[in-house]
């Protein structure tokens, strides 16, 4: 119970809004640290009770070593009985408890709570990124930066303020013990303690940049196996697992260059401190031992001034590696602020309203988009959709038309005109609810590590089983459903699908798709290639289904297999990203235009590239 107390004092998934964190360090770790100071401070204050009582505890060896010396046995007891326990107390009670305190606020406050909480923020900022932000990076690179981030905060936080701790209390109180049995013993502490300055002056900023660049490489050394494995099937289909090992090799020889770095630096550090520290025994101990020979320090003072540099001895190492850790933290931390702390390139305004959707009619008025390189692409568009149209994007590859349906679900915001859902700008309303009407399907279909039941009612997870079964059976998906087995012996719609649906064949994760969107029922519908990955069998079977889903519907769909579009009520053909052809089939034939060539053109149905 009293661990589990504990362990609920901090709130490891907190409810607040996460927002763009700073880009600055110290900024930054403060901004994650918000609710875990209260726990931060009471374990720093702890541990600074405990610093006091060992430095506390080598003062009374000194004072016992003097009685020893001075007092007679018989009456011993009787003159330092009560002093003797009380320091039995303080070490058999006090201490035990005060260490235990602090581990509890620290292993089961803090050391899991605290990344987590992290991890829950960042993660949930992430997933509002905008669609450029993951075409720019890799996915197990962000998954990768994000984890080693929430710890690298922690442990910047916590070494800093145990460090500072300790540094404070323990050579400020050495320094006065020393002191009150002779002020000149001091004097080679405090001539070690300049050197101990300048040797961490001039290493641990070093030794940050090489951890900041070490972070770096492992990031990159994780994101190219991560893609190859993400990317197994490419991989084995070219029998480039070779050129994968080469590419996975030259990133870990990046890495270990850095770690390279970073030892031959380790091994100067502790050369030079253990010559340090050497040089502080033998002069603190000389000079105690001259000092006693002219019977100007007691026996007890040269036992506590050695006691004590025999523990700055360990100590110094132990604060050394601690902030050497500590910048290698701050180099991880550096390196994930570069990722984390972007802005959101789409966000939602201010005062932005749910999307309410009553008829379907999509506008794009003047509609300018260049990818931010400031020409081409879209240009000045402008196209009216009528309530439950169906119309057909047709166009050679790089006409616009995937950007033109990336514009309508907002992954980008134009950078000229508008686009208007039922008279409501979208820009002006919220991403979720805008997506929330708009079911699509895309060529590449990519399903989530999970069964097949999460991936199908993903589309409306409030779905119930016989709404379930009824989208699959639309879809011609209940057969092959219920023949699936994964390796854990899990069937049918609790089968498992493995990463990006690669244990199913591409029919296959089209038709899970086709289902989800067939139960999310939106008002608008995309079809991208939608029916792509099927056989000609499947796609007859599937085809009438499509037809009753797109009943009542606005509907654009994208195909390079123009038999698949040529019914729609209306074709808009691209080029460059203008319209250049408005029509129907019939009409566009007629006119003799591009689409008329690309019909021509086709070859098995489908589209050519020239």
């Amino acid at each position: 119970m009293l661990f589990r107390w504990f362990e609920k004092r901090l709130d490891p998934f907190p409810a607040i809004e996460p927002s763009e964190p700073p880009r600055q360090l110290l900024a930054f770790c403060l901004y994650y640290t918000r609710g875990a100071w209260p726990y931060l401070g009471m374990a720093a204050l702890l541990m600074a009770g405990i610093a006091l009582a060992e430095v506390w505890l080598f003062s009374f060896l000194g004072s016992i070593v003097d009685w020893l010396s001075e007092q007679s046995r018989e009456t011993f007891l009787e003159t330092e009985g009560l002093k003797l326990l009380g320091m039995g107390l303080v070490v058999l009670v006090l201490l035990p408890l005060m260490v235990f305190a602090n581990s509890l606020f620290s292993h089961q406050t803090l050391m899991g709570n605290y990344p987590m909480r992290i991890r829950w923020l960042v993660h949930r900022y992430l997933l509002r990124q905008s669609m450029a932000f993951y075409q720019d990076e890799f996915a197990g690179r962000i998954a990768t930066k994000m984890m080693q981030t929430a710890l690298a905060v922690r442990e910047c936080v916590i070494k800093l303020i145990d460090v500072l701790n300790y540094v404070s209390v323990y050579f400020i109180g050495t320094l006065l013990v020393v002191g009150s049995a002779d002020w000149r013993l001091t004097l080679p502490m405090l001539i070690w303690l300049v050197g101990y300055i300048l040797l961490m002056r001039h290493f641990i900023p070093v030794m940050g940049k090489v951890a900041e660049q070490q972070a770096d490489a492992r990031s990159i050394m994780t994101g190219r196996i991560v893609d190859s494995y993400t990317n197994i099937q490419t991989v084995k289909l070219f029998s480039h697992a070779q050129r994968e090992s080469t590419y996975a090799r030259e990133g870990m020889d990046q890495f270990m260059t850095t770690v390279y770095q970073q030892m031959r630096l380790v091994t100067l550090v502790y050369s030079l401190l253990y010559g340090l520290n050497a040089l502080l025994l033998i002069s603190v101990s000389g000079l105690a031992i001259w000092l006693w020979l002219n019977e100007l320090a007691s026996v007890g003072a040269v036992a506590v001034a050695v006691a004590l540099v025999l523990r700055l001895w360990g100590m110094s190492q132990w604060i050394m590696w601690e902030l050497s850790a500590l910048f290698e933290n701050i180099g991880t931390v550096q390196d994930g602020i570069n990722s984390i702390a972007r802005p959101q390139l789409v966000e939602d305004a201010p005062q932005a309203q749910p999307l309410l959707v009553s008829h379907g009619e999509i506008r794009f008025d003047h509609v300018h988009f260049h990818y931010g390189k400031g020409h081409g692409v879209i240009e000045d568009l402008n196209l009216h959709i009528r309530p439950g149209e169906k119309i057909g994007l047709v166009g050679r590859s790089g006409a616009g038309k995937s950007t033109l349906v990336n514009l309508l679900l907002r992954f980008y915001d134009v950078e000229g005109g508008r686009i208007l859902i039922d008279g409501q700008n979208i820009a002006e309303v919220t991403q979720d609810s805008l997506r929330e009407h708009i079911g699509m399907v895309t060529q590449d279909t990519s399903l989530l590590h999970r069964s097949v039941r999460d991936n199908i009612t993903y589309g409306r997870p409030d779905s119930g089983e016989s709404e379930l079964l009824e989208a699959t059976r639309r879809a011609e998906a209940e057969t092959f459903i219920a023949d699936l087995r994964d390796a854990k012996g899990r069937v049918g719609f609790d089968a498992h699908v493995g990463e990006r649906g690669v244990k199913l064949s591409g029919g296959q994760r089209q038709r899970i798709a086709i289902a989800r969107v067939m139960l999310k029922d939106a008002p608008i519908l995309i079809l991208d290639e939608a029916t792509s990955a099927l056989d000609s069998e499947v796609e007859a079977a599937i085809q009438d289904n499509l037809n009753k889903l797109m009943d009542g519907k606005t509907v654009i769909a994208i195909a390079h297999r123009l038999s698949t579009i040529a019914a729609m009520d209306r074709l808009i053909v691209m080029d460059q990203g203008r319209i250049i052809e408005d029509g129907s089939h019939a009409e566009l034939i007629e006119r003799g235009g591009l689409y008329a060539q690309l019909w021509a053109r086709q070859s098995g149905g489908f589209l050519g590239e020239d």
